[in-house]
């Protein structure tokens, strides 16, 4: 399975709708590829909060919903469309991912995920933006995808969940901070060996409103060994995965069976 996270830079001086087109065409480009990954909040930027209300858009039937799907058809991809700020129909925002089939028959989203741990504490994102409460999976062609996004890393009872669902590789969107990058590192690798699934961990570069980014994009495999690393610049970071590796690793160090508060063997 051939996979890419796009470590894009979001730069608050390019207006949204030149990025929307840009990381687009960027979609367009990866014709051969499985899997697309975008960052998280990537058309305002994470820490861009005074740019969320402005910017955001209703889902399914936003602008950037439109772009990324065409874009995802048009390249033969499944895409994780990174995040975006959502004006929900209650006229609360949200922090939410879009996923896309390449199929020309599914126009809009496949699914969405509301980012439910919020960042900020009484700030920020915790006080601007209201919570998701679903922990979502998408099955595709050959395993099945469990979504977090970025503030969700810390969480593992999350990573918990998307396991006993049957994720074998969880896609992490991300905002994350330069000044805590050895966590992101960490906490990746932490999710991987905990859960014995690859973790596709998608960073954005540059800064946000002052905030510079970490960057370091990362595939990290079941046992918890970095594939592959970015940069801190935008890069495009293209890995084969073997998905065989979740069933042996799961076979030579059965530790998922031996949990017992009560969440499911994983399927």
């Amino acid at each position: 399975m051939r996979v890419t996270l796009a470590q894009v830079d979001v730069d608050r001086h390019e207006p949204v709708a030149d990025r929307r087109r840009r990381v687009a065409d960027l979609v367009r480009g990866r014709g051969g590829d499985d899997l697309v990954v975008l960052p998280e909040l990537w058309t305002t930027g994470a820490f861009a909060s005074p740019a969320w209300r402005e910017h955001a858009e209703p889902v399914p039937d936003g602008p950037t919903s439109a772009a990324l799907a065409e874009a995802a058809r048009a390249a033969g991809v499944w895409l994780h469309g990174g995040s975006v700020p959502e004006l929900g129909t209650d006229g609360a925002l949200y922090n939410t991912t879009l996923l896309f089939s390449p199929s020309a028959a599914d126009p809009a989203p496949l699914r969405t995920y509301r980012k439910i741990h919020r960042f900020g504490f009484d700030r920020g994102e915790a006080a601007l933006m209201s919570a998701g409460t679903e922990v979502v999976t998408v099955d595709l062609p050959r395993a099945r995808l469990g979504v977090a996004t970025c503030y969700d890393l810390r969480f593992p009872e999350l990573f918990r969940l998307l396991t006993a669902a049957g994720a074998q590789l969880v896609a992490v969107c991300a905002g994350w901070p330069a000044s805590r990058a050895e966590h992101w590192r960490v906490l990746a690798r932490a999710r991987a060996i905990e859960n014995q699934v690859y973790v596709l961990a998608c960073g954005s570069a540059g800064s946000h409103y002052g905030v510079r980014q970490t960057g370091h994009s990362m595939v990290v495999d079941p046992w918890g060994e970095v594939v592959a690393e970015a940069g801190e610049g935008e890069e495009l970071l293209t890995v084969e995965i073997d998905l065989e590796r979740v069933a042996e690793v799961r076979r030579t160090f059965p530790v998922l069976r031996d949990r017992v508060l009560g969440l499911p063997t994983p399927e």
